[in-house]
């Protein structure tokens, strides 16, 4: 009598568990545990693949951005580097222009390299086979 009081406090379960299992249920259930723990654990994995795979997505981002900046550095450099190169094919020719006494040269090219320099003018940047630029010769 005691068990069938347990039984209607505890509802239905209770009167399950009381039944002795059949074999054939037991394996089931543990086979169906076993297939649990084997899902949470799969889970975990894939949870630890779509981390790993979002960490790998940013570092390459960062590395994108890394390298475009290091890019936009490295064309400024080349612009400087050829607006210097124009200012000493300048000077070279003013020194030419000077040692050959040719003042009406001289002057316009000095105004040149003034305006150059003042940031008045743009040089007239040329590519050169080697790389160094080329300026236009004033004659």
């Amino acid at each position: 009598m005691d068990n069938k009081m347990i039984a209607i406090r505890k509802g239905r379960r209770a009167t399950r568990s009381m039944q002795k299992r059949k074999p054939r249920d037991t394996k089931l259930t543990r086979s169906i545990k076993r297939i649990r723990a084997d899902m949470a654990e799969i889970n975990e994995g894939q949870e630890r693949i779509r981390d790993g795979q979002k960490e790998v997505r940013e570092k390459f981002e960062e590395i994108s951005k890394e390298t475009a900046k290091l890019k936009e550095e490295t064309n400024i450099i080349i612009k400087q580097s050829a607006a210097n190169q124009v200012r000493l094919d300048l000077m070279f020719q003013i020194i030419k222009a000077r040692s050959e006494n040719d003042a009406p040269r001289d002057a316009v090219l000095t105004q040149i390299l003034r305006e150059l320099i003042n940031g008045k003018a743009e040089p007239e940047l040329k590519q050169a086979p080697r790389g160094e630029a080329i300026t236009r010769s004033i004659n």
